[in-house]
């Protein structure tokens, strides 16, 4: 008799353990949490938590209250994988990331054959929404549209010049190159040089060498920060006064710390500056009161949380694949990047790109500020 009221009351504190543990609804946010990326990994992770425990706070995602689970990828495809089949076996059903999108595509595939919906604040090539699956969303525009931007910029203002397009190697970075020499080649503009780097090279001396015999004076690279820093900051070195425009891949204040002063009068492109939007000023005092400031993709992961649970309520349901239905069918959302609208892709319907310039401002720090 007492071995089975002890077994009865395990199995009741185990129900009631396990009911509440499964009430938590599992997003999983992930990206370079550690590495040379990781300031990006940082925007991702502080926007999805703080978005989890503001929704958490005025009564969770249908009732239900979100935990939060970080996986790092480091910025590598293959550990990327890694972190999404550790969050099928956490049993997340929703995930924020990832950054990269040569990480993004591969992870996504692991996601829409375990039932769970992803949106990435980050990645941009156009491929992740191009492949006909049923999870993928992001919160940011894509590459076709930045390099349409970017392209006509090059084409009405650097007509004359001997341009270079310099790119990554990567899904994203070549990728971004490729949509933006696409936009200035069909303006009639054609490229005096066209070149891949590796990620994680440091000296760039024969990519200069090579720029200076074609006269290049205009500069576009397709990539991030960590090697557009040291590119830019070569060239002046190197003594070559070249224009420098890049996409949206160095939203980061890190990019000024390795650049130093070539950093001045570099072009960018990125959405227009989500911290500025009236819907985000109450969230952005948060951050900013907590000593982190919400620059780039911060607010884009936090847009994409609320999105999860726009579109659960829209549901009615926590299923995944109900979720994605009522995200593409129910929206706009609001959001704190403003009100977001999905095509049947998984895109943002809003057109999203605007030109940035790298100056000091009144603190005498070096920023990107939207060309007026």
């Amino acid at each position: 008799m007492k071995k089975s009221l002890l077994s009865a009351v395990a199995l009741t504190a185990l129900v009631a353990f396990s009911g509440s543990a499964w009430a938590d609804i599992l997003i999983g946010v992930s990206g370079p949490i550690t590495g040379p990326n990781a300031a990006f990994g940082a925007q991702l992770q502080k926007g999805a938590e703080q978005a989890a425990a503001d929704i958490n706070a005025a009564g969770g995602i249908n009732g239900e209250q979100i935990k939060v689970v970080v996986g790092d990828d480091v910025s590598d495809p293959k550990q990327g994988i890694s972190v999404a089949n550790k969050f099928v076996a956490d049993g997340v059903k929703f995930v924020v990331g990832h950054f990269n999108s040569g990480v993004s595509i591969p992870a996504s595939e692991v996601y829409a054959e375990n039932g769970i919906l992803q949106i990435s604040p980050a990645s941009t090539n156009p491929q992740y929404t191009e492949r006909g699956l049923w999870n993928t969303f992001r919160t940011c525009g894509r590459d076709d549209q930045q390099g349409i931007v970017a392209g006509k910029y090059l084409a009405d203002n650097f007509k004359d010049a001997k341009i270079a397009v310099i790119h990554d190697k990567t899904p994203y970075g070549q990728g971004l190159a490729d949509e933006t020499k696409k936009a200035l080649n069909g303006a009639g503009v054609t490229e005096a040089m066209y070149e891949g780097i590796n990620v994680g090279d440091k000296d760039f001396s024969a990519l200069i060498a090579k720029m200076k015999e074609a006269g290049v004076s205009a500069v576009y690279y397709g990539g991030l920060h960590t090697e557009a820093g040291l590119i830019m900051r070569q060239l002046a070195d190197q003594g070559l006064k070249a224009a420098f425009m890049t996409g949206d891949g160095i939203v980061s204040n890190e990019l000024a710390s390795i650049a130093g002063d070539a950093v001045h009068g570099t072009l960018m492109t990125f959405a227009p500056d989500p911290r500025k939007n009236p819907a985000a000023k109450d969230i952005v005092e948060k951050f900013r009161a907590a000593g982190f400031e919400p620059e780039a993709y911060t607010l884009y992961a936090y847009a994409a949380v609320q999105v999860i649970a726009g579109g659960a309520a829209a549901a009615g349901d926590l299923d995944p694949q109900k979720v994605a239905e009522a995200i593409k069918a129910k929206g706009p959302f609001q959001t704190a990047i403003g009100e977001l609208g999905f095509d049947a892709k998984g895109d943002i319907t809003r057109p999203d790109y605007v030109m940035y310039t790298w100056k000091k401002g009144d603190d005498g720090k070096y920023s990107y500020f939207e060309n007026q």
